[in-house]
C-alpha cells in the first residue's frame, strides 16, 4: 500500500497525501461554519471559567478546530486533554490529576482526596497567573455521574472567574445528554455552543481544492460532474469527502486518467460506502484489495453509524429504527419521493403556496415576482440558510426544503410541523408524516422561512445604534433573561447591551458577534407573535 500511495501522489505531482483523515492542522479548511466555531471556542476559553460546548457529527472537523484553539493559547496556559472518556468518577479524577502532573497516593480511591488535590493545583495556578483549561473528546461517552463530578469541580471560584475552564468536544448526542433536566445545572453553566454541521455544495469544491494546494498543486483533480456527485454522496461531511477523493485518485492513477471522472468516482464509492465493487485492478493484488475494502468499509460503517444518528444535520435513514406509536388511522410515510403524477416543475409554487397560507397570506404561482418579492408585499421577509432539522427547530418556523432525488433531480416542499420523532410536509399538494431519520437521504440542509420583522426595526441593529430598534432590542432581552424592561427613550446600543447580545447569541449557537441580524432577530421575536406560525406547537404531545 505504502509504494501505491507513493507512486499515486507522484503521478499527480503531489508532495503528500491530500485527503488523510488525520487532524493535521495545516489542512484545515475554514469554512463559515468553522470560524464561527473557532470564534465560540477562543471566546469561551477567554471567559471567566465555566462549560464551553463543541458539538457535530463524526468527521466534521470538531478536533482539528480544537487543534487550533490550542496553538493559540496563551503561554500561561496549563491543558488537560482526555481523548477517551469512557471512564468512572475515580478513574476521571486520577485522569485530570495526571494530565496536570498532580501527584497523589497510587492506592488512593477516594474521590475527595483527588479533589481535594485538583482544588489546590488551581488555586495555585490561580495565584501564579495561569489559566487550567480541561478539554475532553467525545464527551459524548461521559456517563452522567462523571458529567455532575465535572460540574462540581467548576464550583471552586474567586469573585471574579471560575478556577476551571473546561471543553467538551461530543457527537451529536451530547447535546441531547445535556438537556436531560438531571443536567440542567451543568447545562446552566455553558457560556459557549457551537454545532458543526456538514459542508456546503460551494464548501465542499473550495475544501478540496483548499487540501490539493497544501499537498502542492493548484489545478483541479476532479471534474465538475465528479465534484457535484462528491457533494452528494458526502453529504458535506469532510471525513467522507476525503475517503472518497483518495479513493478516487488511486483509482484514476491505476486507469492512467489524470482527471477523476463521474465513472472512477462511482468505483470508488462503491468500495467506501461499503457496496459491491471491483478489486486487485491496476496492480493492487486481489489479497490487498479486500485488505483495503475491509478497512474502508469498517471506516464507512463507523462513520455512517455516527452520521445517520437522529436530529441533527444530516439525519438519514438508520438501520433498525423503530417507528413512533401513532394513533389509529394515521399513516407515516417512508420517503418523500415527488408524486409520479405531478409535474415536478410545480413543486416551487405548491411548497411556497402552503407556506404562504400559514401566515395567512395569499400566494400567486402565476406571478413574475419571486416568492420573497411577494413576502415582502406583505411585510414578510424570507431567510434562507443551511443547516440541519434541529436549526428549523430552534428557529420554529415553517419552512421550504430543497430535496433531491435518485436521479439528481431537485424540488421543493413544505415542511410544516416538527414533533419529537416525526415531520410533517406537503410533497406536491400531498399531506405525509414521515420519520425523522428518513429525511437525510434527500435533503442536504437548504431551506428557505417566512418571518416578519419587527415594526420600525433596522434590518440589521448594530452597536452605537439608537431609536426604536434599540428600545424592542433591549425589550426582547429582558423577556428572555426573566425581567421587566423599564421603558425608555432613545436607549443607546452600549458595550453593556452588546454583551448581552453576545450571552443571548452563544446560547443560541449563534455567531457571538454582538450584531443583531435576521437570523437573531427570529430567535429574540421567536414565538411573540400570535399571528406567527411556529413548526414545534405540538412536540409536547408526542
Amino acid at each position: 500500500m505504502s509504494n501505491i500511495e507513493f507512486m499515486y501522489k507522484e503521478y499527480f505531482g503531489l508532495k503528500e497525501s491530500p485527503f488523510s483523515i488525520a487532524p493535521d492542522p495545516r489542512y484545515l479548511f475554514m469554512s463559515d461554519q468553522h470560524r464561527e466555531a473557532l470564534a465560540h471556542l477562543v471566546y469561551g476559553f477567554n471567559s471567566d471559567g465555566g462549560f464551553v460546548l463543541l458539538t457535530g457529527e463524526v468527521g466534521t472537523g470538531k478536533t482539528t478546530v480544537c487543534r487550533c484553539l490550542l496553538e493559540q493559547t496563551p503561554e500561561k496556559t496549563s491543558i488537560a486533554f482526555i481523548l477517551n472518556p469512557k471512564l468512572t468518577v475515580e478513574e476521571l479524577l486520577a485522569t485530570i490529576c495526571d494530565e496536570f502532573g498532580i501527584l497523589y497516593p497510587k492506592d488512593t480511591r477516594s474521590v475527595k482526596v483527588f479533589v481535594d488535590l485538583i482544588n489546590s493545583y488551581l488555586l495555585d495556578a490561580h495565584s501564579n497567573g495561569r489559566k487550567a483549561v480541561l478539554l475532553i473528546d467525545e464527551a459524548q461517552n461521559l456517563e452522567p455521574d462523571v458529567l455532575e463530578q465535572l460540574r462540581l469541580l467548576t464550583n471552586l471560584e474567586t469573585n471574579q472567574k471560575k478556577l476551571l475552564q473546561i471543553i467538551l468536544i461530543g457527537q451529536p448526542e451530547l447535546r441531547e445528554k445535556l438537556s436531560k433536566p438531571e443536567l440542567r445545572q451543568l447545562s446552566q453553566r455553558i457560556i459557549a455552543r457551537y454545532h458543526l454541521g456538514p459542508l456546503s455544495r460551494k464548501e465542499v469544491h473550495d475544501y478540496v481544492a483548499h487540501r490539493l494546494s497544501v499537498a502542492g498543486i493548484s489545478e483541479t483533480l476532479f471534474s465538475d460532474t465528479a465534484m457535484s456527485r462528491i457533494y452528494r454522496m458526502s453529504r458535506g461531511i469532510p471525513r467522507l469527502i476525503n475517503l472518497l477523493c483518495d479513493r478516487a485518485l488511486l483509482g484514476a492513477y491505476t486507469q492512467n486518467k489524470v482527471r477523476v471522472h463521474p465513472s472512477t468516482l462511482s468505483k470508488a464509492a462503491r468500495e467506501v460506502m461499503g457496496e459491491t465493487g471491483t478489486h486487485g485492478q491496476g496492480g493492487l493484488s486481489r489479497t490487498t484489495g479486500w485488505i483495503l475494502s475491509f478497512i474502508v468499509l469498517v471506516l464507512a460503517g463507523i462513520l455512517a453509524g455516527s452520521w445517520f444518528y437522529k436530529n441533527e444535520p444530516g439525519e438519514a435513514v438508520s438501520q433498525g429504527v423503530t417507528k413512533p406509536a401513532v394513533a389509529a388511522g394515521e399513516k407515516i410515510f417512508d420517503n418523500l419521493d415527488w408524486p409520479g403524477d405531478m409535474p415536478i416543475s410545480s413543486s416551487s409554487g405548491l411548497a411556497f403556496q402552503e407556506i404562504f397560507q400559514l401566515w395567512g397570506a395569499p400566494y400567486d404561482k402565476e406571478s413574475a415576482l419571486s416568492p420573497c418579492e411577494q413576502a415582502r408585499t406583505y411585510g414578510l421577509k424570507c431567510y434562507e440558510g443551511l443547516g440541519s432539522l434541529n436549526s428549523l427547530r430552534n428557529l420554529n418556523r415553517p419552512a421550504v426544503l430543497r430535496l433531491w432525488d435518485n436521479d439528481g433531480k431537485d424540488y421543493l416542499v413544505a415542511l410544516t410541523l416538527l414533533k419529537k420523532d416525526s415531520a410533517q410536509f406537503v410533497v406536491g399538494g400531498e399531506r405525509r408524516e414521515v420519520l425523522i431519520d428518513a429525511v437525510s437521504p434527500q435533503w442536504l440542509g437548504e431551506y428557505t422561512l417566512l418571518w416578519r420583522p419587527p415594526a420600525e426595526t433596522d434590518e440589521v441593529i448594530k452597536p452605537g445604534s439608537q431609536g426604536p430598534s434599540v428600545a424592542w432590542l433591549d425589550s426582547q432581552l429582558s423577556q428572555y433573561e426573566g425581567r421587566t424592561s423599564e421603558p425608555r427613550e432613545n436607549i443607546l446600543f452600549d458595550e453593556a447591551l452588546r454583551n448581552r447580545v453576545r450571552k443571548f447569541q452563544l446560547a443560541r449557537g449563534l455567531v457571538p458577534d454582538g450584531i443583531v441580524g435576521a437570523k437573531t432577530m427570529i430567535h429574540l421575536n421567536s414565538g411573540a407573535s400570535e399571528n406567527a406560525p411556529v413548526l414545534t406547537e405540538k412536540m409536547e404531545d408526542n
